[in-house]
């Protein structure tokens, strides 16, 4: 029996955790999935404590990071019309790493909703694994900007 690929339609070896043609991970049909999803931020001491998403969700709009940097479960509240995205220490979400651009993407509040735009950065933005120019945010996207994964949570 062959596991399908929902990206590409590949037929894979039944129990392959990716997709041989197209690398897209391939879930295990045979095992209930679960969706839920634990963020913890590391102190000093390298001590993990879990952060209330629901508490972040209810500030309005948030950018929560997942992973990346060791900043997982930092929050940057979006309040602003637009806020810069990058490495540059004047940016609103300030990603300290060389895989991000000095001035990487930026969120844009326009009439129709919250945007992310790249700003031609070198590793590109992506939301949801594809890289974008521009997109709509909707809850529960995933942003990655270099080595960071984020995650927009709207109230």
């Amino acid at each position: 029996m062959s596991t399908h690929c929902p990206e590409c339609g590949y037929a894979n070896a039944e129990g392959a955790n990716y997709c041989q043609k197209c690398g897209a991970f391939l879930p295990d049909s045979s095992a209930a999935v679960d969706q839920s999803t634990i963020a913890y931020r590391v102190d000093e001491l390298g001590d993990l404590h879990p952060v209330d998403l629901e508490r972040l969700a209810g500030q309005g709009a948030t950018l929560v990071i997942r992973s990346g940097g060791g900043r997982a479960g930092e929050g940057f509240q979006v309040s602003d019309e637009r806020m810069t995205i990058g490495r540059s220490p004047e940016a609103e979400v300030f990603l300290d790493d060389v895989t991000v651009s000095r001035n990487h993407a930026m969120l844009v509040r326009r009439t129709d909703g919250l945007y992310v735009d790249d700003l031609g950065s070198l590793n590109g933005t992506y939301v949801n694994r594809h890289r974008i120019d521009s997109h709509r945010l909707v809850d529960g996207d995933e942003l990655q900007v270099g080595k960071y994964k984020l995650t927009y949570l709207e109230q």
